[in-house]
């Protein structure tokens, strides 16, 4: 093959050199290079005398007869000095001096990925690529690159050893790393933002200049945070909050940035706290409260300087003019004041409004004062003369959040409409319309270049947006309610969001306006189904698609477009070939799995259909629909077979009984019914919910029938006496899913409480509590061997949970590897870690690092933050007493 290698695009070919070479001998090279203590592993391979006792301990440990030894002899020299060739033409080359994942070599990235995706040899070279940045600090630039690919590439990465790698200059965005061995690892300069660390071990590890786009939580709140702002000089976050539907806290609390450390816990208002904002010098902070009052705060002791009445009602906003002398507050009373910072007395009062003020702002000039209201208004008003200067319309509801640009040209606006506007100060035209979040937008904020804007909905989303161009640069998942507050520190490094959550939450901003988006549902994910043989997973969604995944690797195989609704479930036949998807478009439709053809259409349901389950046979389809009917189908000609009625409300639920002869239903009337597939006639009917029933399913054995209902129970049925075998109590809101394991030992329920419960069928008892989702778990779908629990939820996602329990990969250094098993007998970790979320579908990565062990270990962001509070957060174990107890 000629190949021209000093230019970039020809990279994949110099790597498809290497596809007929034996991939077992490159382990083997790795294990002498580890072994021999190799630093220079190109002046190694060269020596001719360690080629040959290469050759000699490659046949040594391959067990071969002495035919087969001498017919590999022959080919084992010419492999090592192929590779010896194309190591010596890589390390030249540019894929080992540049970052291959930035922008300027995407075209050439992809061209390598497309040439390289199907060919497993060349797989295995970059994997080998990587572990020999560990021996070999001259291709470290190259390895990082091979990592990168095969992160993108979705290449299984996890419960491998990777002890040692040194990876810089590269982006592992969405990386699986989950129970991997990454001890002594080094990474720098690397975007670890959405990886996978459940189960890892991090011991020894010196991971610096990282780049992520979710960082530490700051929390203490006991309700919504309503109200975030950074201090002046940014060191400092205030958070004022409460709510009537998460509890009374009518605190403010003064948080440490960096360290994420709360400092002072400021007490004195008596309802909800709707505002906080700090005076331009940092000394002041003034809080605006449902108690109707505005309060001044010494930042640095604390305490109280004073109270301001005037309003007749809830204070909704605050704001400090540029020079400090002013405050401005607006009021559930229609009424803006202007107020005297030194005196503490009212100088004015702008009315104007004919509904609450939501919003006040100050121009960067203080010669303009912003306000936006319930009245769907945004008024301007000159400071100096207290008069109305300009009228903004365009919002079809409450406006909820304004904000002036730093330069002052500019007004933004969120509303209840959904949308954000862009106003032109000085004429009042639109300049733009964003549409982006799916509910109210609540807050909107300005980074202190002008550049971006960031907003906050009750969508959950925080999303930011170029000026310039007034498209939507990234989406931030990650609150599990409404985002009240959005606030940019005064450095544009980080953005904080304040949520109905009780959370705040503080993100890098410049890894966040990289291009996180992956494949995934947009919005919540209603059906989760394995086909058969494990290898695939169905998903339907509320964005009225259906798609294909590889169950392994996570890579979207396929997606199925047709339904006009939401698609509330699918369905593999026994045999694979089929997938069946029902809608709130009142159709069921067939689809060819292979192709993605849509084979059949069926209608007859006069509302929407619920739920469908085959036939054992394949041969029939039964069906439960809102217009409170359960339907059978003929698969091969779509035609109806029987409609069974008997309930008096929606049914959620249908299922096949294993051996084919009963159907049972769960309906919206808290009854489950059990059917005769002969005759359509009803058997019998089991009542104990005393709610709707909104998931059923029978035991693969089929001696119990699982039922779930909104009254936060799950129950199991002796099928046989058509008794309730036992109550299982757990969940703290309504439940939503239940399945059944493949050897009916198991049962998994899933909730609104977000968490999914793993229970024992003999005994009734709760075995483990798997949390990680965001939001109310909706599907649940064990794999046919069992090893694999799949969840749909909420929060657009798709998770993949590992029900074995897991030996710990063994580090390859004795006293790591001591110090590990003595750690594995802490019996908290083994509950934590069993059962982790291997793999992550998700349109929006998460950082997860559940259960990974972490000592003596770095791990700081390109902004200096020490992570390893982030990593607490997420159920790592960072270890510091255990290990004087393993030497003493």
């Amino acid at each position: 093959m000629t190949c021209i290698f000093g230019e970039k695009n020809y990279l994949w070919e110099v790597l498809a050199l290497l596809k007929d070479i034996d991939v077992q001998i490159l382990c083997f090279i790795i294990e002498i290079f580890r072994r021999e203590k190799v630093q220079d592993s190109l002046e190694y391979l060269a020596n001719e005398v360690n080629q040959k006792h290469f050759k000699q301990y490659i046949l040594q440990e391959v067990n071969l007869s002495k035919v087969e030894q001498e017919q590999k002899s022959c080919t084992l020299i010419d492999n090592i000095k192929s590779i010896t060739n194309i190591m010596q033409l890589l390390k030249d080359h540019d894929f080992n001096k540049n970052d291959f994942s930035d922008a300027q070599n995407l075209i050439i990235r992809e061209d390598i990925i497309k040439n390289i995706k199907y060919e497993q040899k060349i797989i295995e070279v970059l994997k080998f690529l990587v572990h020999l940045t560990a021996i070999d600090e001259k291709f470290i630039q190259c390895g990082s690159n091979s990592l990168s690919i095969l992160v993108e590439m979705k290449v299984v990465l996890k419960k491998q050893s990777f002890d040692n790698i040194r990876i810089k200059n590269t982006s592992l965005i969405g990386a699986n790393f989950a129970r991997c061995n990454l001890n002594g690892s080094e990474f720098n300069n690397v975007n670890i933002s959405g990886i996978n660390l459940n189960g890892a071990q991090l011991i020894n590890c010196k991971w610096n200049k990282l780049t992520i786009h979710e960082l530490h939580q700051l929390v203490n709140h006991s309700s919504s945070v309503n109200s975030i702002r950074f201090s002046p000089d940014g060191t400092l976050l205030a958070s004022g909050g409460g709510s009537p539907y998460t509890g009374c806290d009518c605190s403010i609390r003064l948080w440490e940035v960096k360290a994420g450390r709360l400092l002072l816990n400021l007490q004195g208002h008596f309802d909800y706290i709707q505002s906080v904002c700090f005076s331009p010098d940092g000394s002041t902070l003034a809080s605006g409260s449902d108690d109707k009052s505005i309060r001044f705060w010494d930042v640095k002791i604390g305490q109280q300087k004073a109270i301001l009445c005037g309003h007749t009602s809830c204070v909704k906003s605050v704001c400090f003019s540029p020079d400090g002398t002013k405050l401005a507050s607006g009021s559930d009373d229609k009424s803006i004041c202007l107020w005297d910072v030194q005196t503490g007395q009212q100088r004015a009062k702008l009315c104007g409004h004919t509904s609450c003020v939501n919003s006040v702002c100050f121009s960067p000039d203080g010669n303009t004062l912003a306000s936006g209201s319930r009245d769907m208004t945004i008024h301007f008003w000159d400071v100096k003369t207290k008069k109305k200067k300009l009228k903004l319309d365009g919002h079809t509801s409450y406006v909820i959040s304004v904000c002036f640009s730093p330069d002052g040209f500019t007004l933004a606006s969120g509303s209840d409409d959904k949308s954000i506007r862009l106003w032109e100060v000085k004429s009042g035209l639109q300049k733009f319309k964003l549409d982006g979040h799916s509910r109210e937008v609540l807050s909107v904020c300005f980074s202190l270049d002008g550049i971006t804007l960031a907003s906050g909905g009750r969508d959950n989303y925080i999303c930011l947006w170029d000026l310039n161009t007034g498209k939507q640069i990234s989406k931030l998942n990650g609150h599990s309610c409404n985002v009240y507050s959005v606030c940019f520190s005064p450095d544009n490094n980080i953005l904080a969001s304040g949520s109905g959550d009780k959370s705040i939450r503080l993100w890098d901003v410049k890894a966040s306006q990289n291009k996180l988006q992956q494949d995934g549902h947009s919005d919540s994910v209603q059906t989760v189904c394995f086909s058969p043989d494990g290898t695939i997973l169905a998903s339907g969604s509320h964005d009225k698609s259906i798609r294909l995944w590889d169950a392994n690797t996570g890579n979207q195989k396929s997606i199925f477009c047709g339904h006009s609704g939401i698609v509330y479930s699918v369905c593999f036949s026994i045999n694979g070939f089929t997938l069946a998807s029902c809608s709130s478009d009142q159709s069921i439709r067939l689809w060819e799995v292979n192709t993605g053809k849509q084979k059949l259409k069926i209608k007859g349901h006069s509302s929407w259909v619920h739920s469908l389950c085959f036939s054992p046979d394949d041969t029939k389809l039964v069906s439960g629909s809102s217009d409170n009917s359960i339907r059978l189908w003929d698969v091969n000609t779509g035609k109806q077979i029987f409609k069974l009625d008997g309930h008096s409300d929606y049914v959620c639920s249908v299922c096949f009984s294993p051996d084919g002869t009963s159907i049972a239903s769960g309906s919206d009337d808290s009854t489950i019914c059990l059917w005769d597939v002969k005759t359509g006639e009803l058997i019998y009917s089991l009542e104990g919910h005393c709610n709707s029933v909104t998931s059923i399913c029978f035991s693969p054995n089929g001696a119990i029938l699982a039922s779930c209902s909104l009254n936060r129970s799950v129950m199991l049925w002796d099928v046989k006496t058509r008794q309730l075998k036992s109550k299982l109590d757990g969940h703290s809101k309504s439940v939503y899913s239940v399945c059944f394991s493949s050897d009916s030992t198991t049962i998994a329920s899933g909730s609104k409480d977000k968490s999914i419960r793993i229970w024992d069928v003999k005994t009734g008892q709760l075995k483990q509590k798997l949390e990680g989702h965001y939001d109310s778990v909706l599907t649940l779908c064990f794999s046919p061997d069992g090893t694999t629990l799949a969840s749909g939820s909420e929060d657009k996602s798709i998770r993949l949970w590992d029900m074995r329990t897991e030996k710990q990969i063994q580090p390859s250094n004795k006293s790591q590897k001591e110090f590990i098993i003595k750690f594995l007998k802490d019996l908290s970790y083994s509950e934590v870690c069993t059962n982790i979320t291997i793999l992550l579908i998700s349109k929006y990565p998460v950082f997860q690092a559940c259960g990974a062990l972490i000592f003596q270990a770095e791990f700081i962001n390109h902004l200096g933050i020490d992570l390893k509070q982030l990593l607490k957060q997420k159920g790592s174990y960072i270890m510091q007493n255990q290990w004087k107890e393993i030497i003493n």
